[in-house]
């Protein structure tokens, strides 16, 4: 075969390539690797490090969400620069030196866990890297719902506490009445008894 029939030929096959990887909805991931699988807990947070091929520094990077690679969400992406660049729970930061972007994803959430990819975008097919998250549930009990019930155990003693002087001072009130009017006519009486002991007598 002729040298310019087997150059055409291994254009139409990489072309070939291309249009079915494109059509299946996957890229040419040997530029880039990363994790297969990621784990964090909820409430926490959790890093990505995927590393790229010499060559493609300058490039924009960004990370996807959703299984199917066309239809993907991109969360956040690079500006070009070292940069790091935040939005929402994400931020995405480009070490081009050490050719790594590390994606950091805070305040984990239950629903996170998905399938995400590292990106990088290009000229026609960008290249990518599927990475799966799973997000390992808290068990920890909040302290929001803590406070509330020490907040609640505390009230009843107060409570308690306003209403004891009111109860004590009604009862030495009525003691107080019941003693004089049941000794009151005693002392009468024996103040009487004395008048008629001492009384002058009559002389016959």
């Amino acid at each position: 075969m002729e040298p310019r029939a087997c150059s055409l030929e291994l254009s139409l096959l990489q072309l070939l390539e291309e249009n079915l990887l494109q059509c299946s909805g996957y890229s040419i991931a040997t530029e880039i690797t990363g994790p297969t699988t990621v784990n964090g807990s909820e409430r926490g947070s959790l890093t990505v490090q995927c590393a790229y091929g010499s060559g493609w520094e300058t490039y924009l990077k960004w990370w996807c969400r959703g299984a199917d690679w066309n239809g993907c969400n991109i969360l956040v992406r690079t500006n070009g620069s070292e940069q790091e660049v935040k939005k929402n729970r994400v931020s995405i930061r480009d070490n081009q030196k050490n050719r790594i972007f590390t994606v950091t994803m805070e305040n984990l959430k239950r629903d996170d866990a998905d399938s995400y990819w590292c990106g990088i975008e290009k000229t026609g097919i960008d290249l990518g890297v599927n990475v799966q998250v799973t997000i390992k549930p808290d068990t920890k009990t909040p302290v929001l719902e803590w406070t509330t019930a020490t907040a609640s155990l505390a009230f009843t003693p107060a409570a308690t506490q306003t209403s004891s002087p009111l109860t004590r001072s009604l009862l030495s009130s009525t003691h107080f009445l019941f003693l004089l009017f049941l000794e009151l006519p005693l002392l009468l009486g024996m103040l009487g008894a004395v008048l008629w002991v001492n009384r002058p007598q009559r002389r016959s």
